[in-house]
C-alpha cells in the first residue's frame, strides 16, 4: 500500500475509513487517509501530471511542491482537516481533501492523476470525503472550480447532490448539502453496481487464462482446471504456468508468469499454499484483472489462516484485481462467446438461465450434482470458497445485467454483507427470480472459512428478511434445483390459479389439496382422463385434457399428474404437453408416479427438439412445493412495493446532533444505554412521545411524582422483567390517590421482595387498550432488524413475532403490522373494539428511520405500547448506542473485507 508506514500514524488515525473500492472500469483500488509517511508519493504524484491539471487544482502552475506545503497537505487531524488518497500498485492515483470553514462548512478539493482520469476516482473520493465529514459534524461542502474544470464541476452535479453555482472572481464557486438523499444514494448505489457488475464480468469473460501450477498430474487441482477448460472448448487462449513442462493441444506452457506475452485476463492459482502470496503478485505485476485461488488451508484453519487471508487479498487489490476464493472450485461461463469451464469440476453444463453461486467447495459440488441430475441450464457458475473478496453480492450485481441470465440461485453458509445484500436481492428479484438455498447454519453461525459474529436476531428474522426481499427461501440444494426448474423452463405464472389433469382420482385430490395448503387456487376439474382404453387413446386425451385446461380462463399453472399406462410412449406424451404449454404461454409440470428405468422422468426438465421445456417430477409434493414458490414470487413481484415516507417532524438534523453530542459516552465496542431523560430526548426529534414517569426509591418521592403528573396514576417495578407482569405484583393499575399509592408502594415491595428489586416508578394512567411491542437491533450476520408484535404470551410464549428489515416502505410496515397472528385483535377480534392502525404504523415508521438512518441507534425497545383508538401511547423506551464506525454499507462504497 505505498510507503505507508502503519507505526507512524498518529492515536486518532481512523483506521476504519480505509477501503478497498472498485473503480469504474472493475479494477479495484485501495483508498485510505493520508499520513506524514506519503511525503515521496504525494512528490511523485504531483511531479507526473500535466501543467494543465496542475493549474486546473492550485489556479496557477507548480512544477513542485515545496517542503511547507508538503508538510500541510500530508499532515491533518482527520476532524478539521481531511484527505484521502487513492492507490493503485502502490502509486497515489488520486487525492481529494476537505478544510472546515466554519462550524458545519468545508471547502472540499481533488486531484486525479492524468493516467487514470475516466475511471470514476472522483466520485469514490467524494464519497469518502462526504462520509467522513458527516460522522465530524459537518453538513456542506463548498469548492472554488476554474470554469473550463468541466470534470471536476461534473463530478458534483452527477453526485446527486443539489448543488448550487455562482460566479465570482472568475471562478465558480459551488455549494451543496452533503446529507444523503433519495436522489444521491441512487446515484452511489447505481455506481456500485456497474462497479461490481463490469468486475464480475471481466472475471467471468476472460480472453486469456492461466492456470499456475498446471500439471500433467490427475491427483492435482491444476490438472483438472486445464482438462475443464480444453474440454469445455474455451474460446480464448489458454497458459498453463509450471514446474514441469507436459503438452496438451490447446494449451501454451511456460515456465513462468513472467514468460506469458499476452495480457492475462484471469490466473487460475492452484500452487502449494507457501506459494500463492508470491504467485498473486507476479499476477499483479502481469495486470491480471482476476486471481482464482483453488489451494485451501486458509480461514478455515484457524486464526493465523484467516490472517493470512486477509494478506492475500490485499496484496491482490493493491495491483487492481479481484479474488474468488480461497478452496474455491472455480467458475464456468456456459456462453457460445465464452464456453469457460475454468473449474475442477468434470464437465461443461448445458447452456441455459440459471446463474449459480456457492460457498465452499463441498456445497459447490453439490449442488452443480443437483443441477446436472435436474437437467437445468446454466448461464454461468462461482464457487467462491472462504469468500475473501467475491461473494454472492457481486454475482447478483452481474446476474442482474445479465441477459443470458433469467434465474438467480445461491447456496449460501452464512450472509456476508446483509444490509447490501438486502438491498440488491429487493432490487434484483424485481426483474428475475433469486432462489436462496440456506443451510443450517446460515443466520445462526459461521461455517469454517466465513470470518465474522455470529447472530444475535430473534429465530425467523432472516427468513423474513428474505421474503421482504422477494427471494425464494429453498431449504436443500435439491429443492432449490426443484424450484429452479419450474423458474428457468418456464414462464412466471400470472396467478395463483392452477388446474390439475390426471388419470387417477386419488392422485388428482392429493394434488389439489397440496395446491391449497401452498395457497394456490385449483380451479374445478373436469373430471379425470380416462386412460383405460389403450396407450394411443390415452394419449389423445390426455392431450386433449392438457389443451383444454391450459385454455380455460384465468388459469395461469397447470400440473399434470399421471399414473403409468402400459405400452404409452412417455417421450412423445411429453414432448407434446412441452408444445402445447408453451402455446398456450401457460406454466406447465409434469408429474409421473411409479415410474422407473430410463423412460423415468424424475427431478429433471424435459426438452424437446423444438426448444419447449416441462419440468418433470415423480412426486406431487416437490412438484406442487416448486410451483408454488415460484407462484408466490410471482405475488410478490407483481404488488405495490410502495415508498418510504419520511414525516415532516422526524428532525433528522437535531437526531445528528444529539448523536454527536454522546458520540463520546459510547465505551468502544460496547454500547450505552441512554437515560429516561436522553431517551425522551432523542426519540422526541424522530417525532415519538413517550409517556413521562418518574423513578423514586424513597415513597415520598413517589408521592411528590406522583402530585406533579396528576391522578390517577400507574406504580410499575424498575426491573425489565417485571415491570410489565400485573400476574407477578410488579403493576399497580388506578392508584387514585396518595393513600392508594402508599398502600400499592408496600405491597409491591412485599411482593417482589423475593426478586430483590427496590427501585419504583410512577406513571400517568393512558386510556385502556390493545398493548404491542415494537423493537429494533442490530445484528452482526443480518444486519438491522425491526420486530412488531402483540405484548404478552404471544411474544413471550408463541414468539409470535413480524420481522423486517429497514428501509421500510408504507407497504412493509402496512403488512408487518398484519403479519402477527395476535395482530387480529388489532381489527376487532371477539368483541374487542379495533383501532386505528394509522397510529402504530407511523411509529413503525419512525423507528425504521431511526434504525436505517441512524446506526449508533444498536437497539430500540419501545415495550409496551398502548393502542387506544386512534391514540398510541409509548409508556416504556430504553435505547443503546454503539459504534457506527464499522457499519458496512454507510453513504461510501466500500469492498467488504
Amino acid at each position: 500500500m505505498g510507503s505507508h508506514d502503519e507505526g507512524s500514524q498518529s492515536p486518532s488515525y481512523p483506521e476504519y475509513w480505509e477501503a478497498d473500492v472498485i473503480m469504474r472500469d472493475g479494477a479495484t483500488a485501495h483508498l485510505r487517509p493520508i499520513s506524514p509517511d506519503d511525503r515521496d508519493l504525494l512528490t511523485e504524484f504531483h511531479g507526473k501530471q500535466s501543467e494543465d491539471s496542475i493549474y486546473l487544482r492550485f489556479f496557477s502552475y507548480k512544477p513542485a511542491l515545496s517542503e511547507k506545503e508538503l508538510a500541510r497537505f500530508t499532515t491533518v487531524d482527520h476532524v478539521d482537516r481531511v484527505c484521502f488518497i487513492l492507490l493503485l500498485d502502490g502509486k497515489m492515483i488520486g487525492v481529494g481533501r476537505y478544510d472546515r470553514t466554519s462550524d458545519r462548512v468545508a471547502e472540499v478539493a481533488f486531484m486525479i492523476s492524468d493516467h487514470h482520469q475516466g475511471r470514476g476516482i472522483g466520485s469514490i473520493l467524494l464519497e469518502h470525503l462526504a462520509a467522513a465529514a458527516r460522522e465530524n459534524g459537518i453538513d456542506r461542502f463548498t469548492a472554488e472550480v476554474l470554469p473550463e474544470n468541466r470534470k471536476m464541476l461534473h463530478v458534483f452535479v452527477e453526485a446527486g447532490y443539489d448543488v448550487s453555482r455562482q460566479f465570482e472572481d472568475g471562478v465558480v464557486v459551488v455549494d451543496f448539502d452533503i446529507d444523503p438523499t433519495e436522489k444521491s444514494l441512487a446515484v452511489m448505489e447505481s455506481r456500485e453496481h456497474r462497479a461490481e457488475a463490469r468486475s464480475i464480468q471481466d472475471l467471468l469473460t476472460p480472453e486469456v487464462v492461466a492456470v499456475v501450477g498446471a500439471s500433467s498430474d490427475p491427483d492435482h487441482a491444476g490438472y483438472h482446471a486445464v482438462e475443464g477448460i480444453l474440454n469445455g472448448s474455451y474460446t480464448g487462449t489458454l497458459y498453463g504456468v509450471g514446474n514441469t513442462p507436459y503438452e496438451r493441444k490447446g494449451l501454451t506452457f511456460v515456465a513462468s508468469v513472467q514468460e506469458i506475452t499476452d495480457k492475462i485476463d484471469v490466473a487460475i492459482i492452484a500452487v502449494p499454499r507457501d506459494a500463492v502470496e508470491s504467485t498473486i503478485a507476479e499476477c499483479g505485476r502481469a495486470g491480471a484483472k482476476a486471481v482464482v485461488i483453488m489451494t485451501g488451508g486458509y480461514a478455515e484453519a484457524g486464526a493465523d489462516g484467516a490472517a493470512q487471508q486477509r494478506r492475500l487479498v490485499r496484496i491482490a487489490r493493491a495491483s487492481g484485481m479481484r479474488v474468488v476464493g480461497p478452496a474455491s472450485l472455480g467458475f464456468i461461463n456456459t456462453s457460445e462467446e465464452v464456453s469457460l469451464n475454468a473449474s475442477v469440476l468434470p464437465r461443461m453444463p448445458k447452456h441455459g438461465g440459471l446463474g449459480l453461486f456457492s460457498q465452499s467447495g463441498a456445497i459447490g459440488t453439490m449442488v452443480y450434482g443437483a443441477a446436472r441430475r435436474h437437467r437445468v441450464g446454466l448461464s454461468s457458475y462461482l464457487s467462491a470458497g472462504n469468500r475473501a473478496d467475491v461473494s454472492g453480492n457481486d454475482m447478483m450485481q452481474y446476474w442482474e445485467d445479465d441477459l443470458s441470465t433469467t434465474v438467480c440461485g445461491l447456496y449460501l453458509q452464512s450472509v456476508g454483507n446483509p444490509r447490501k445484500f438486502s438491498r440488491i436481492a429487493r432490487r434484483l428479484s424485481r426483474s428475475k427470480p433469486v432462489i436462496v438455498a440456506k443451510s443450517e447454519v446460515t443466520g445462526l453461525r459461521l461455517p469454517p472459512g466465513h470470518t465474522g459474529r455470529t447472530t444475535q436476531a430473534p429465530p425467523g428474522a432472516l427468513d423474513a428478511m428474505f421474503r421482504q426481499a422477494g427471494v425464494i427461501r429453498a431449504a436443500t440444494a435439491e429443492q432449490l434445483l426443484d424450484i429452479a426448474s419450474v423458474a428457468e423452463s418456464q414462464p412466471v405464472p400470472e396467478n395463483n390459479r392452477v388446474a390439475v389433469v390426471s388419470n387417477a382420482l386419488a392422485l388428482s385430490q392429493l394434488a389439489e389439496d397440496s395446491a391449497i395448503r401452498l395457497g394456490m387456487e385449483p380451479v374445478v376439474s373436469d373430471g379425470n382422463v380416462d386412460t383405460s382404453q389403450g396407450p394411443q387413446h390415452a394419449h389423445d386425451a390426455i392431450i386433449q385434457a392438457v389443451r383444454d385446461n391450459a385454455a380455460r380462463e384465468g388459469v395461469a399453472s397447470l400440473v399434470v399428474v399421471l399414473m403409468p399406462v402400459p405400452g404409452l410412449d412417455h417421450r412423445a406424451l411429453v414432448d407434446q404437453i412441452a408444445r402445447e404449454a408453451r402455446t398456450a404461454e401457460c406454466t406447465a409440470i409434469g408429474v409421473f408416479t411409479g415410474q422407473f428405468g430410463s423412460d423415468a422422468k424424475t427431478a429433471t426438465v424435459h426438452t424437446t427438439d423444438d426448444g419447449a421445456s416441462l419440468p418433470c417430477f415423480d412426486s406431487p409434493g416437490a412438484a406442487l412445493l416448486a410451483l408454488s414458490s415460484v407462484v408466490t414470487y410471482s405475488t410478490w413481484r407483481d404488488q405495490d412495493h410502495g415508498h418510504v415516507e419520511i414525516p415532516e417532524d422526524f428532525n433528522h438534523d437535531a437526531i445528528e446532533k444529539f448523536l454527536e453530542r454522546l458520540k463520546p459516552q459510547i465505551p468502544g465496542d460496547g454500547l450505552y444505554e441512554l437515560s429516561t431523560n436522553e431517551t425522551t430526548e432523542l426519540l422526541g426529534h424522530a417525532g415519538i412521545t413517550v409517556l413521562e414517569s418518574v423513578r423514586f426509591e424513597d415513597p415520598d418521592e413517589g408521592v411528590q411524582a406522583a402530585g406533579r403528573l396528576g391522578y390517577p396514576v400507574a406504580l410499575k417495578t424498575t426491573d425489565p422483567h417485571l415491570r410489565h407482569r400485573l400476574d407477578l405484583g410488579g403493576v399497580a393499575l388506578n392508584i387514585e390517590d396518595e393513600s392508594q399509592l402508599r398502600a400499592a408502594i408496600t405491597t409491591m415491595k412485599r411482593a417482589l421482595a423475593s426478586f430483590g428489586t427496590s427501585d419504583f416508578e410512577v406513571q400517568s394512567m393512558a386510556a385502556t387498550g390493545q398493548t404491542v411491542i415494537v423493537r429494533a437491533i442490530e445484528d452482526p450476520l443480518i444486519g438491522p432488524v425491526l420486530s412488531f408484535g402483540m405484548a404478552g404470551d404471544a411474544v413471550n410464549l408463541l414468539d409470535d413475532w413480524a420481522h423486517r428489515v429497514p428501509p421500510l416502505t408504507d407497504q412493509d410496515i402496512s403488512r408487518m403490522v398484519r403479519a402477527p397472528k395476535a395482530s387480529k385483535k388489532l381489527f376487532g377480534h371477539q368483541g374487542v373494539p379495533a383501532v386505528d392502525t394509522n397510529g402504530v404504523e407511523d411509529l413503525v415508521n419512525r423507528v425504521a428511520l431511526l434504525k436505517d438512518q441512524f446506526p449508533e441507534t444498536a437497539s430500540i425497545d419501545l415495550n409496551p405500547v398502548l393502542l387506544s383508538g386512534s391514540v398510541v401511547t409509548v409508556l416504556s423506551a430504553t435505547v443503546t448506542l454503539g459504534d457506527p464506525g464499522q457499519r458496512t454499507d454507510s453513504a461510501r462504497r466500500a469492498m467488504r473485507g
